[in-house]
């Protein structure tokens, strides 16, 4: 399932825009096998970041997951003509570093997080039944203890 569609990116370019970035044979009409193609390439980034994570592809996608897939394909499709107007680079570059907070843990896409394990590891105890070994008991010098080191 994509991030976004045809019509999310429409809600941010005028259609002749999208007509220009991906209209290769002067058709006169968007080629929507190249809005698919940039729409997959920026969930394929998201996810490539979000994956350290959460487990991807999101099959219920977060709100911000839909922003960054739009601004990231809308730049991919700048750049497949030429450089990209500098507010939607600024976007992009904003959708990275967001990106890059998520996979280290200092942002969050918000609702359903990562899940915690089970399974933490090892833990330590304090309790005085749970020793195996005491300081200061004498012990009857019977075979398994450590009176002669």
């Amino acid at each position: 399932m994509a991030y976004c569609t045809k019509a999310d990116i429409l809600e941010q370019l005028e259609e002749d825009v999208l007509i220009q970035l991906t209209d290769d044979d002067d058709a006169g009409v968007v080629d929507e096998g190249k809005v698919t193609r940039a729409i997959a390439d920026a969930d394929a980034e998201i996810d490539s970041y979000c994956g350290t994570k959460y487990d991807v592809p999101f099959s219920t996608v977060p709100v911000m997951l839909r922003k960054m897939s739009v601004d990231i394909a809308i730049y991919n499709l700048y750049a497949r003509r030429r450089g990209a107007p500098e507010d939607r680079k600024e976007r992009y570059d904003d959708a990275i570093s967001f990106l890059k907070d998520i996979s280290k843990g200092i942002a969050s896409l918000g609702g359903d997080g990562p899940s915690a394990d089970d399974d933490s590891g090892p833990e330590a105890t304090t309790v005085k039944s749970d020793r195996v070994f005491s300081r200061g008991r004498a012990s009857d010098s019977s075979t398994g203890t450590l009176d002669n080191y």
